[in-house]
């Protein structure tokens, strides 16, 4: 049974479709996208005053635009679609880090400072 399905994966991997798959922009497109996001997700690891508001907006309307053309396009991208969804997540994540840091910082730092104090009281 394994031995039937690696082989019918292997036929499949020499097939003419999947040859012209792989050497097209279908492809290689979305495989270069994918740099954006796993930078995006690695950013979360970083402290959020790096976070730039304006890019993280510009790179939430590219990749809703570009999901939309993935879906759209024919035939269907849904690398392309995956890579715009994952980056899409990871910016809106980016976003709400940044919206806590520049706007929820100051009662954070009242609560940690009153917490400090009760506690060494």
């Amino acid at each position: 049974m394994a031995g039937a399905l690696i082989k019918k994966g292997l036929d499949k991997v020499k097939s003419k479709e999947f040859r012209d798959y792989f050497m097209s922009t279908h492809f290689w497109g979305p495989i270069a996208n994918w740099g954006i996001p796993i930078a995006a997700i690695a950013d979360t690891k970083k402290p959020p005053e790096i976070i730039s508001g304006k890019m993280t907006i510009a790179l939430c309307l590219y990749s809703a635009i570009f999901m939309r053309f993935a879906i759209k396009v024919q035939p269907r991208n849904l690398l392309l679609f995956s890579c715009h969804f994952t980056n899409e997540t990871a910016q809106i994540i980016q976003g709400c880090r940044l919206i806590k840091y520049e706007y929820f910082k100051d009662k954070e730092e009242a609560n940690a400072s009153t917490e400090n104090a009760a506690v060494t009281s």
